[in-house]
């Protein structure tokens, strides 16, 4: 069975959780969407090593995937609090 791309939305929920984890600390709340995308390049490098058929080929693209499924965890929160925040003019 290939997972490689499987691999790909992993990424996201993992740094996503890991946001949620150092929201909750209410410490460096402005570097969340740094730490994001840096964790998601790790990820997507170890992903390239251990899962077969993960999309990134090289170094590179596989540093490129990790990030943007890094940042789509910052997009994701962000899209959820617009959604659910009331507007001023209600």
């Amino acid at each position: 069975m290939d997972l490689g791309f499987t691999a790909v939305p992993a990424i996201t929920v993992i740094c996503y959780l890991l946001a949620i984890g150092i929201k909750a600390t209410g410490k460096i709340d402005k570097w969340i969407p740094v730490i994001c995308g840096i964790l998601g390049g790790v990820l997507g490098v170890v992903a390239m090593y251990t899962i077969p058929g993960y999309p990134g080929t090289d170094i590179l693209a596989a540093i490129a995937i990790g990030v943007v499924s890094g940042e789509a965890a910052t997009g994701i929160n962000q899209v959820y609090k617009q959604l659910t925040q009331k507007s001023e003019s209600d």
